[in-house]
């Protein structure tokens, strides 16, 4: 009987091929099949080797084409085969990854397992945008949400807890809930004022940036029409934004420009 192989949990990183880690790049390079999500780049899957099985298991929002428990099947009926199974997840694989679902299925289905952390798309657009997320004077810590709940349930946030001027707050999956994240976060006592950086495609060459207030967001999303994941950076960290710095790609979209004239954004 064959040995059981072994699948690495391997967080892709944000978009950008070269914020890989060296570890996941070897592991990508070596891997005899590949369980992919739909945001990693082909820049990455080109990595594996010519002969691997790659398996795509891509989520859609409302829309999850291969379910949870089937990927977990995958990976355990893929390891019982012998073979080094990667599956690369976008980012970190145990932020907002389901990671520690698949970890668990693996140790119930007897499968040796390891993690491979990830930069975060938080670090990732931070790092690319130039915001800190923490900051002396600004911001004293930094929580993540997820602006989209299991089977598309109600938001149920602590919302006076996430309402603090001293914390940064990321939001991960958030473009469609915007509106509702920014009412109850003003509802709360954050102020409407409160700035807020939309990163769409974060560390991507088609990135696109949109500075917004905390009262306006839900306005100006609805007008930029973004395509693609899209992470919100919410507090006073965004102030130092370097305005100048807005990226090429958004200074000159239609969509950018009529929400500089409704006075949705700054420039």
């Amino acid at each position: 009987m064959k040995m059981p192989g072994r699948v690495f949990l391997v967080g892709a990183g944000p978009g950008d091929p070269d914020l890989l880690t060296v570890k996941a790049m070897r592991l990508i390079a070596s891997a005899e099949t590949l369980v992919h999500d739909r945001l990693v780049s082909r820049e990455i899957l080109s990595l594996a080797p010519a002969a691997a099985k790659l398996i795509d298991v891509g989520k859609e929002p409302q829309r999850h084409r291969v379910p949870q428990d089937r990927i977990n099947e995958i990976l355990v009926r893929e390891a019982r085969a012998g073979r080094q199974v990667v599956r690369l997840k976008g980012g970190d694989p145990f932020i907002f990854g389901r990671g520690s679902e698949e970890a668990l299925a693996l140790r119930c289905g007897g499968i040796a397992c390891e993690i491979v952390p990830g930069i975060t798309a938080a670090q990732g657009c931070a790092a690319k945008t130039g915001v800190p997320l923490t900051h002396r004077g600004l911001a004293t810590g930094v929580r993540y949400i997820t602006g989209h709940c299991k089977q598309d349930q109600p938001l149920a946030f602590d919302w006076d807890s996430l309402a603090d001027p001293a914390t940064t707050l990321v939001v991960y999956m958030g473009a469609a809930n915007i509106e509702e994240i920014a009412a109850r976060l003003v509802s709360a006592g954050l102020p409407r004022t409160t700035p807020v950086l939309a990163v769409n495609n974060g560390t991507m060459r088609d990135e696109r940036r949109l500075v917004s207030e905390l009262g306006s967001v839900g306005d100006a999303i609805g007008i930029a029409q973004f395509k693609g994941p899209v992470v919100f950076i919410i507090g006073a960290v965004v102030n130092l934004y370097a305005r100048h710095d807005i990226c090429p790609v958004v200074r000159d979209a239609m969509a950018f420009q009529l929400c500089e004239q409704r006075g949705l954004v700054h420039a």
